[in-house]
Protein backbone atom coordinates (compact mmCIF):
# COMPACT_ATOMS: atom_id res chain seq x y z
CA UNK A 1 0.00 0.00 0.00
CA UNK A 2 2.92 1.96 1.09
CA UNK A 3 4.17 2.31 -2.36
CA UNK A 4 1.42 2.37 -4.43
CA UNK A 5 -0.08 5.63 -2.48
CA UNK A 6 3.49 7.42 -3.84
CA UNK A 7 1.95 7.40 -7.65
CA UNK A 8 0.34 9.54 -9.13
CA UNK A 9 -2.71 7.50 -10.11
CA UNK A 10 -3.93 6.12 -7.08
CA UNK A 11 -7.58 7.44 -7.27
CA UNK A 12 -9.15 9.87 -4.35
CA UNK A 13 -12.04 6.66 -3.81
CA UNK A 14 -9.11 3.72 -3.45
CA UNK A 15 -7.16 5.73 -1.56
CA UNK A 16 -10.31 6.18 0.99
CA UNK A 17 -11.16 3.17 1.33
CA UNK A 18 -7.43 1.83 1.82
CA UNK A 19 -6.39 -0.09 5.17
CA UNK A 20 -4.04 -1.49 7.43
CA UNK A 21 -1.82 1.51 7.81
CA UNK A 22 -1.75 2.34 11.31
CA UNK A 23 0.75 -1.28 10.86
CA UNK A 24 3.22 0.76 8.99
CA UNK A 25 4.17 3.16 11.64
CA UNK A 26 7.42 5.23 11.91
CA UNK A 27 10.15 4.08 14.32
CA UNK A 28 11.42 5.72 17.47
CA UNK A 29 14.39 7.30 15.37
CA UNK A 30 12.06 9.05 12.65
CA UNK A 31 10.29 11.60 15.24
CA UNK A 32 13.59 11.57 17.45
CA UNK A 33 14.14 10.41 21.21
CA UNK A 34 13.25 14.12 22.02
CA UNK A 35 10.72 14.51 20.22
CA UNK A 36 8.77 11.47 21.93
CA UNK A 37 9.97 12.87 25.45
CA UNK A 38 9.37 16.62 25.12
CA UNK A 39 5.78 16.68 27.53
CA UNK A 40 5.36 19.35 29.75
CA UNK A 41 5.81 19.12 33.42
CA UNK A 42 3.17 19.36 35.94
CA UNK A 43 4.67 22.12 38.20
CA UNK A 44 2.43 24.45 36.29
CA UNK A 45 2.43 27.95 37.88
CA UNK A 46 -1.04 27.94 37.00
CA UNK A 47 -4.20 25.35 36.92
CA UNK A 48 -5.64 24.39 33.64
CA UNK A 49 -9.21 25.43 33.23
CA UNK A 50 -12.40 23.83 32.03
CA UNK A 51 -11.00 25.22 28.16
CA UNK A 52 -13.68 27.51 28.15
CA UNK A 53 -11.25 30.62 29.08
CA UNK A 54 -7.86 28.80 28.07
CA UNK A 55 -5.82 26.53 30.09
CA UNK A 56 -3.76 28.44 32.16
CA UNK A 57 -0.30 29.66 32.43
CA UNK A 58 2.16 27.79 30.15
CA UNK A 59 4.96 25.47 31.50
CA UNK A 60 8.41 26.64 30.76
CA UNK A 61 9.88 23.53 28.77
CA UNK A 62 12.50 21.49 30.01
CA UNK A 63 13.30 20.84 26.76
CA UNK A 64 13.49 24.28 25.35
CA UNK A 65 11.55 23.99 22.53
CA UNK A 66 7.46 24.44 23.12
CA UNK A 67 5.91 25.64 26.00
CA UNK A 68 2.61 23.95 26.78
CA UNK A 69 -0.28 24.72 29.81
CA UNK A 70 0.13 22.09 32.24
CA UNK A 71 -1.58 18.12 31.21
CA UNK A 72 -0.51 19.31 27.46
CA UNK A 73 2.10 16.90 25.46
CA UNK A 74 3.89 17.71 22.10
CA UNK A 75 5.61 15.25 19.89
CA UNK A 76 8.16 16.38 17.03
CA UNK A 77 6.77 14.35 14.45
CA UNK A 78 8.82 15.91 11.12
CA UNK A 79 11.67 18.07 10.71
CA UNK A 80 13.52 19.99 7.79
CA UNK A 81 16.20 17.82 5.99
CA UNK A 82 15.18 14.22 7.12
CA UNK A 83 13.82 11.72 4.38
CA UNK A 84 10.04 11.64 3.48
CA UNK A 85 9.07 8.28 2.71
CA UNK A 86 9.31 8.86 -0.70
CA UNK A 87 12.91 9.26 -0.19
CA UNK A 88 13.05 13.40 -0.85
CA UNK A 89 14.59 15.92 1.60
CA UNK A 90 11.78 16.88 3.67
CA UNK A 91 12.34 21.17 2.47
CA UNK A 92 12.28 23.72 4.88
CA UNK A 93 10.17 26.89 5.79
CA UNK A 94 6.95 24.97 6.71
CA UNK A 95 4.09 27.27 6.78
CA UNK A 96 0.58 26.99 6.28
CA UNK A 97 -1.16 23.70 6.73
CA UNK A 98 -4.57 21.99 6.95
CA UNK A 99 -5.73 18.78 8.24
CA UNK A 100 -8.03 16.51 6.53
CA UNK A 101 -9.73 13.07 7.33
CA UNK A 102 -7.67 9.88 6.26
CA UNK A 103 -8.85 5.94 6.05
CA UNK A 104 -8.33 4.36 9.47
CA UNK A 105 -8.58 7.01 11.92
CA UNK A 106 -5.59 8.74 10.53
CA UNK A 107 -5.09 12.41 9.64
CA UNK A 108 -3.69 13.70 6.36
CA UNK A 109 -1.51 17.05 6.09
CA UNK A 110 -0.92 19.29 3.77
CA UNK A 111 1.89 21.54 4.46
CA UNK A 112 3.21 24.88 2.57
CA UNK A 113 6.68 25.68 1.94
CA UNK A 114 7.67 29.21 1.73
CA UNK A 115 10.52 28.99 -0.51
CA UNK A 116 11.47 30.83 -3.39
CA UNK A 117 14.42 30.02 -6.26
CA UNK A 118 15.91 27.44 -6.56
CA UNK A 119 15.49 23.84 -7.97
CA UNK A 120 12.50 22.20 -7.67
CA UNK A 121 12.62 19.68 -4.87
CA UNK A 122 9.26 17.40 -6.79
CA UNK A 123 9.09 15.01 -9.54
CA UNK A 124 6.16 17.36 -11.83
CA UNK A 125 6.55 20.83 -10.52
CA UNK A 126 5.29 23.76 -12.26
CA UNK A 127 8.35 25.47 -12.47
CA UNK A 128 11.65 23.68 -12.24
CA UNK A 129 13.60 26.68 -10.94
CA UNK A 130 11.34 27.62 -8.01
CA UNK A 131 11.48 26.19 -4.26
CA UNK A 132 8.50 26.10 -2.84
CA UNK A 133 5.26 23.92 -2.77
CA UNK A 134 3.81 21.79 -0.54
CA UNK A 135 4.10 17.83 1.32
CA UNK A 136 1.88 15.54 2.97
CA UNK A 137 2.20 13.39 5.80
CA UNK A 138 -0.28 10.61 6.61
CA UNK A 139 -0.57 10.88 10.66
CA UNK A 140 -2.17 7.49 12.57
CA UNK A 141 -4.01 7.55 15.49
CA UNK A 142 -0.43 7.05 17.81
CA UNK A 143 -0.01 10.52 16.03
CA UNK A 144 2.94 8.35 13.89
CA UNK A 145 4.02 9.09 10.99
CA UNK A 146 3.12 6.70 8.24
CA UNK A 147 4.09 8.43 4.94
CA UNK A 148 5.24 11.53 4.28
CA UNK A 149 5.59 12.78 0.57
CA UNK A 150 5.30 15.55 -2.38
CA UNK A 151 2.12 16.80 -3.09
CA UNK A 152 3.48 19.72 -5.71
CA UNK A 153 6.32 21.72 -6.41
CA UNK A 154 7.66 24.28 -8.31
CA UNK A 155 5.97 27.16 -7.35
CA UNK A 156 7.58 30.33 -5.09
CA UNK A 157 6.74 31.40 -1.59
CA UNK A 158 3.94 29.23 -0.51
CA UNK A 159 2.89 31.04 2.80
CA UNK A 160 -0.45 29.98 3.45
CA UNK A 161 -3.82 29.05 1.36
CA UNK A 162 -6.87 27.05 2.67
CA UNK A 163 -8.38 23.54 3.21
CA UNK A 164 -11.68 23.55 0.45
CA UNK A 165 -14.66 21.99 1.92
CA UNK A 166 -14.04 18.96 -1.06
CA UNK A 167 -10.92 17.59 0.54
CA UNK A 168 -8.35 19.98 -1.08
CA UNK A 169 -5.72 22.13 -0.30
CA UNK A 170 -5.08 25.71 -1.64
CA UNK A 171 -1.59 26.65 -1.56
CA UNK A 172 -0.84 30.42 -2.16
CA UNK A 173 1.97 31.98 -3.47
CA UNK A 174 3.18 35.40 -2.14
CA UNK A 175 5.18 36.56 -4.97
CA UNK A 176 4.79 38.49 -7.95
CA UNK A 177 7.51 37.73 -10.17
CA UNK A 178 6.61 36.49 -13.93
CA UNK A 179 4.58 33.54 -14.12
CA UNK A 180 3.68 33.62 -10.58
CA UNK A 181 1.37 35.27 -8.02
CA UNK A 182 -1.58 32.69 -8.24
CA UNK A 183 -3.35 29.91 -6.40
CA UNK A 184 -3.01 26.27 -6.82
CA UNK A 185 -4.86 23.51 -6.06
CA UNK A 186 -3.69 20.29 -4.10
CA UNK A 187 -5.15 17.00 -3.88
CA UNK A 188 -2.84 14.79 -1.15
CA UNK A 189 -4.51 11.66 -2.24
CA UNK A 190 -3.28 12.54 -6.02
CA UNK A 191 0.22 13.66 -5.27
CA UNK A 192 2.25 15.88 -8.21
CA UNK A 193 -1.01 15.47 -10.58
CA UNK A 194 -1.43 17.96 -13.91
CA UNK A 195 -3.98 19.79 -11.41
CA UNK A 196 -1.31 20.89 -8.68
CA UNK A 197 0.84 22.86 -11.17
CA UNK A 198 -2.24 24.48 -13.01
CA UNK A 199 -2.43 27.97 -11.86
CA UNK A 200 -5.92 29.35 -10.89
CA UNK A 201 -5.44 32.37 -13.16
CA UNK A 202 -8.78 34.07 -12.53
CA UNK A 203 -8.26 33.96 -9.19
CA UNK A 204 -5.95 36.64 -9.04
CA UNK A 205 -2.49 37.45 -9.65
CA UNK A 206 -0.76 39.04 -6.46
CA UNK A 207 1.16 38.30 -3.24
CA UNK A 208 -1.61 35.53 -1.66
CA UNK A 209 -1.39 34.90 1.64
CA UNK A 210 -4.96 33.11 2.63
CA UNK A 211 -8.13 32.35 1.68
CA UNK A 212 -11.40 30.47 2.58
CA UNK A 213 -14.16 29.04 1.05
CA UNK A 214 -17.91 29.63 1.97
CA UNK A 215 -19.75 26.14 2.41
CA UNK A 216 -22.87 27.87 1.63
CA UNK A 217 -22.02 29.37 -1.55
CA UNK A 218 -19.06 28.36 -2.98
CA UNK A 219 -17.32 31.82 -2.76
CA UNK A 220 -13.67 31.61 -1.97
CA UNK A 221 -12.27 35.10 0.32
CA UNK A 222 -8.65 35.87 0.14
CA UNK A 223 -6.23 37.71 1.57
CA UNK A 224 -2.84 39.94 0.36
CA UNK A 225 0.03 40.02 1.98
CA UNK A 226 1.51 43.15 0.68
CA UNK A 227 1.56 47.29 2.29
CA UNK A 228 -1.02 48.00 1.28
CA UNK A 229 -3.08 45.00 0.61
CA UNK A 230 -6.65 44.50 -0.22
CA UNK A 231 -9.47 41.87 0.42
CA UNK A 232 -10.71 40.02 -2.33
CA UNK A 233 -13.66 37.53 -3.46
CA UNK A 234 -13.41 35.00 -5.72
CA UNK A 235 -16.73 33.31 -7.33
CA UNK A 236 -16.35 30.51 -9.29
CA UNK A 237 -17.93 29.99 -12.76
CA UNK A 238 -18.80 25.91 -11.73
CA UNK A 239 -20.05 26.32 -7.69
CA UNK A 240 -20.04 22.14 -7.91
CA UNK A 241 -17.68 22.31 -5.41
CA UNK A 242 -15.20 19.08 -6.19
CA UNK A 243 -12.17 18.86 -7.21
CA UNK A 244 -10.64 21.11 -10.73
CA UNK A 245 -13.94 23.15 -10.36
CA UNK A 246 -12.21 26.53 -9.36
CA UNK A 247 -9.96 25.63 -12.93
CA UNK A 248 -12.90 26.55 -14.87
CA UNK A 249 -12.82 30.34 -14.30
CA UNK A 250 -14.67 32.51 -12.36
CA UNK A 251 -14.80 36.46 -11.11
CA UNK A 252 -12.85 38.27 -8.74
CA UNK A 253 -13.68 41.05 -6.49
CA UNK A 254 -12.22 43.66 -4.48
CA UNK A 255 -13.93 45.00 -1.24
CA UNK A 256 -14.39 48.79 -0.72
CA UNK A 257 -17.04 50.13 1.55
CA UNK A 258 -19.60 52.92 0.33
CA UNK A 259 -21.90 55.25 0.77
CA UNK A 260 -25.53 54.43 -0.50
CA UNK A 261 -29.08 56.32 -0.50
CA UNK A 262 -31.34 54.82 1.84
CA UNK A 263 -34.69 55.49 0.83
CA UNK A 264 -36.61 55.18 4.17
CA UNK A 265 -34.30 57.70 5.61
CA UNK A 266 -36.99 59.86 7.74
CA UNK A 267 -36.35 62.46 10.82
CA UNK A 268 -35.66 59.20 12.97
CA UNK A 269 -33.20 57.96 10.72
CA UNK A 270 -30.59 59.23 8.87
CA UNK A 271 -30.07 59.16 4.89
CA UNK A 272 -26.59 58.21 5.43
CA UNK A 273 -25.91 54.66 5.00
CA UNK A 274 -22.66 52.90 4.47
CA UNK A 275 -22.12 49.59 3.37
CA UNK A 276 -19.59 46.94 1.83
CA UNK A 277 -19.83 46.90 -1.68
CA UNK A 278 -17.69 43.85 -4.03
CA UNK A 279 -16.00 45.48 -7.29
CA UNK A 280 -15.06 43.81 -10.25
CA UNK A 281 -11.57 43.67 -10.88
CA UNK A 282 -8.73 42.50 -13.91
CA UNK A 283 -7.52 39.37 -11.88
CA UNK A 284 -4.00 40.25 -13.60
CA UNK A 285 -3.86 43.52 -12.46
CA UNK A 286 -6.20 43.43 -9.40
CA UNK A 287 -4.19 45.00 -7.09
CA UNK A 288 -3.77 48.11 -9.28
CA UNK A 289 -7.80 48.16 -10.15
CA UNK A 290 -8.07 47.87 -6.54
CA UNK A 291 -6.65 50.85 -5.76
CA UNK A 292 -8.23 52.97 -8.47
CA UNK A 293 -11.78 51.95 -7.29
CA UNK A 294 -11.07 53.13 -3.44
CA UNK A 295 -11.66 49.75 -2.28
CA UNK A 296 -10.47 49.53 1.28
CA UNK A 297 -7.03 49.54 2.00
CA UNK A 298 -5.42 47.34 4.67
CA UNK A 299 -1.84 47.68 6.25
CA UNK A 300 -0.72 43.89 5.35
CA UNK A 301 -3.49 41.14 5.54
CA UNK A 302 -2.09 37.36 7.05
CA UNK A 303 -4.69 34.91 8.11
CA UNK A 304 -8.30 33.14 6.90
CA UNK A 305 -10.87 31.18 8.09
CA UNK A 306 -14.32 30.58 7.76
CA UNK A 307 -16.62 28.77 10.51
CA UNK A 308 -20.33 28.79 10.79
CA UNK A 309 -21.15 31.26 8.35
CA UNK A 310 -18.44 33.94 9.29
CA UNK A 311 -15.05 34.62 7.44
CA UNK A 312 -12.35 35.84 9.60
CA UNK A 313 -8.96 37.32 8.81
CA UNK A 314 -6.34 39.37 10.20
CA UNK A 315 -4.41 42.51 9.72
CA UNK A 316 -0.67 41.77 11.16
CA UNK A 317 0.56 45.32 11.11
CA UNK A 318 -2.28 47.11 11.78
CA UNK A 319 -3.79 49.37 14.64
CA UNK A 320 -2.78 52.74 16.28
CA UNK A 321 0.19 50.75 18.12
CA UNK A 322 0.93 48.63 15.36
CA UNK A 323 -0.15 45.26 16.75
CA UNK A 324 -3.16 44.10 14.60
CA UNK A 325 -6.04 43.56 14.18
CA UNK A 326 -8.71 40.73 13.48
CA UNK A 327 -11.87 41.46 11.08
CA UNK A 328 -15.68 39.24 11.16
CA UNK A 329 -17.24 39.44 7.56
CA UNK A 330 -20.81 38.07 7.91
CA UNK A 331 -21.61 37.19 4.22
CA UNK A 332 -25.26 36.81 4.79
CA UNK A 333 -25.61 39.90 6.24
CA UNK A 334 -22.88 41.76 4.13
CA UNK A 335 -21.47 42.73 7.09
CA UNK A 336 -17.81 43.75 7.83
CA UNK A 337 -16.68 43.90 11.52
CA UNK A 338 -13.40 45.17 13.75
CA UNK A 339 -13.78 42.43 16.15
CA UNK A 340 -10.38 42.93 18.06
CA UNK A 341 -7.61 45.73 18.04
CA UNK A 342 -4.76 44.82 19.47
CA UNK A 343 -3.29 47.55 22.28
CA UNK A 344 -1.01 45.53 24.91
CA UNK A 345 1.85 43.16 23.27
CA UNK A 346 1.23 40.42 26.01
CA UNK A 347 -2.14 40.05 24.55
CA UNK A 348 -1.20 40.09 20.25
CA UNK A 349 1.80 40.92 18.52
CA UNK A 350 1.12 40.39 14.71
CA UNK A 351 -0.88 37.62 14.17
CA UNK A 352 -0.42 35.55 11.01
CA UNK A 353 -2.30 32.01 10.75
CA UNK A 354 -5.55 31.97 12.40
CA UNK A 355 -7.92 29.06 12.89
CA UNK A 356 -11.19 28.40 15.02
CA UNK A 357 -10.80 25.76 17.58
CA UNK A 358 -13.54 22.54 17.60
CA UNK A 359 -15.10 24.03 20.68
CA UNK A 360 -15.71 27.65 19.02
CA UNK A 361 -12.57 30.09 20.13
CA UNK A 362 -10.42 31.82 17.74
CA UNK A 363 -6.89 31.02 17.63
CA UNK A 364 -3.97 32.96 15.86
CA UNK A 365 -0.66 32.66 15.49
CA UNK A 366 2.05 35.47 16.19
CA UNK A 367 4.83 36.61 13.87
CA UNK A 368 6.21 39.37 16.26
CA UNK A 369 9.75 40.82 16.90
CA UNK A 370 9.52 38.45 20.46
CA UNK A 371 8.44 35.40 21.59
CA UNK A 372 6.09 34.43 18.69
CA UNK A 373 2.90 32.27 20.58
CA UNK A 374 -0.53 30.76 19.85
CA UNK A 375 -2.90 32.67 21.49
CA UNK A 376 -6.87 32.48 21.64
CA UNK A 377 -9.88 34.79 22.41
CA UNK A 378 -13.20 33.27 23.68
CA UNK A 379 -16.45 34.24 22.71
CA UNK A 380 -16.83 35.76 26.66
CA UNK A 381 -14.03 38.24 25.18
CA UNK A 382 -10.88 36.38 27.27
CA UNK A 383 -7.73 36.30 25.64
CA UNK A 384 -5.21 33.40 26.66
CA UNK A 385 -1.94 31.95 25.56
CA UNK A 386 -2.01 28.28 24.47
CA UNK A 387 1.90 27.93 22.86
CA UNK A 388 5.11 29.56 22.80
CA UNK A 389 7.96 29.00 20.76
CA UNK A 390 11.21 28.91 23.19
CA UNK A 391 13.37 26.98 20.27
CA UNK A 392 13.84 29.73 18.07
CA UNK A 393 12.67 33.64 17.10
CA UNK A 394 10.79 32.15 14.56
CA UNK A 395 7.21 31.82 13.71
CA UNK A 396 4.67 29.37 14.74
CA UNK A 397 2.70 28.52 11.74
CA UNK A 398 -0.28 26.59 10.32
CA UNK A 399 -2.36 25.65 13.23
CA UNK A 400 -5.01 23.43 12.52
CA UNK A 401 -6.74 20.47 14.40
CA UNK A 402 -7.13 16.66 13.36
CA UNK A 403 -10.42 15.98 12.17
CA UNK A 404 -11.88 14.23 16.06
CA UNK A 405 -10.58 17.30 17.29
CA UNK A 406 -7.96 15.39 19.85
CA UNK A 407 -5.04 16.70 18.19
CA UNK A 408 -3.37 20.39 17.40
CA UNK A 409 -0.69 20.27 14.72
CA UNK A 410 1.31 23.09 14.21
CA UNK A 411 4.64 23.95 12.63
CA UNK A 412 7.47 26.26 13.54
CA UNK A 413 8.72 27.40 10.58
CA UNK A 414 13.02 27.70 11.21
CA UNK A 415 14.33 25.38 11.86
CA UNK A 416 11.18 23.07 10.44
CA UNK A 417 9.29 21.31 12.66
CA UNK A 418 5.82 19.91 12.92
CA UNK A 419 4.43 19.41 16.36
CA UNK A 420 1.64 16.79 17.41
CA UNK A 421 0.27 18.52 20.20
CA UNK A 422 -2.76 16.58 22.82
CA UNK A 423 -4.43 16.83 26.40
CA UNK A 424 -7.27 17.67 27.86
CA UNK A 425 -9.09 19.77 24.87
CA UNK A 426 -12.73 20.67 25.09
CA UNK A 427 -15.24 18.91 22.80
CA UNK A 428 -16.52 20.18 19.50
CA UNK A 429 -19.29 22.15 20.44
CA UNK A 430 -21.10 23.82 17.41
CA UNK A 431 -23.13 25.86 19.47
CA UNK A 432 -19.98 27.73 20.99
CA UNK A 433 -18.68 28.44 17.32
CA UNK A 434 -21.97 29.88 16.42
CA UNK A 435 -21.70 32.29 19.36
CA UNK A 436 -18.20 33.11 18.60
CA UNK A 437 -19.69 34.05 14.70
CA UNK A 438 -22.14 36.74 16.70
CA UNK A 439 -20.17 37.13 19.99
CA UNK A 440 -19.42 41.29 20.59
CA UNK A 441 -17.37 41.12 23.99
CA UNK A 442 -17.34 44.40 25.20
CA UNK A 443 -13.87 44.47 26.76
CA UNK A 444 -12.81 43.44 23.32
CA UNK A 445 -14.63 45.58 21.19
CA UNK A 446 -12.44 48.81 19.70
CA UNK A 447 -13.34 51.94 21.02
CA UNK A 448 -14.98 54.63 18.50
CA UNK A 449 -16.05 58.32 19.97
CA UNK A 450 -19.67 58.72 21.49
CA UNK A 451 -20.50 60.62 18.09
CA UNK A 452 -19.55 58.02 15.84
CA UNK A 453 -21.70 55.83 18.04
CA UNK A 454 -24.58 57.71 17.71
CA UNK A 455 -24.37 57.83 13.82
CA UNK A 456 -23.79 53.79 13.95
CA UNK A 457 -27.34 53.50 16.22
CA UNK A 458 -29.07 55.59 13.77
CA UNK A 459 -28.12 53.54 10.64
CA UNK A 460 -28.54 50.93 12.46
CA UNK A 461 -24.93 49.31 12.80
CA UNK A 462 -23.37 47.88 15.27
CA UNK A 463 -20.46 49.33 17.26
CA UNK A 464 -18.07 46.47 15.66
CA UNK A 465 -19.39 47.87 12.33
CA UNK A 466 -18.70 51.56 12.91
CA UNK A 467 -14.93 50.81 13.76
CA UNK A 468 -14.15 49.06 10.67
CA UNK A 469 -15.75 51.70 8.99
CA UNK A 470 -13.96 54.31 11.02
CA UNK A 471 -10.76 52.91 10.61
CA UNK A 472 -10.64 52.94 7.31
CA UNK A 473 -11.70 56.23 6.79
CA UNK A 474 -15.51 56.62 6.87
CA UNK A 475 -16.84 59.85 7.82
CA UNK A 476 -20.39 59.02 8.77
CA UNK A 477 -21.07 61.87 11.14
Amino acid sequence: MTEQMATNGLNRRDFLKAGGMSALALTLGSTGVMGLGSTTSADSPGNPTSGFGGYGNLVPDPNGILDLPKGFHYKIISREGDLMTDGTKIPGAFDGMAAFEGPNNTTILVRNHELSSGPAFGRNPYDANAQGGTTALVVGANREVIKEYVTSSGTIRNCAGGATPWGTWLTCEENRSEGHGYVFEVDPTQPENDMSKTPIKEMGRFAHEACAIDPATGYVYLTEDASPSFLYRFIPNDLSQKPGALQKGGTLYAAAIEEVTDPSASTFKTGQTFKVVWKEVNPHWCREEAAAQNCIVFSRLEGAFFQEGVFWFDDTSAGEKKLGRVYRYVPHTNTLELFYEGNDAKQMEYPDNICCTPWGDLWYAEDGSGQDRIMGITPEGKVYPFAANRLSDSELAGPTFSPDGNTLFVNIQSPGKTFAIWGPFQRRNSARAREMSFAAPANLAPQVSEKVARAAKAQGMSILEAAAFERHGVKMI
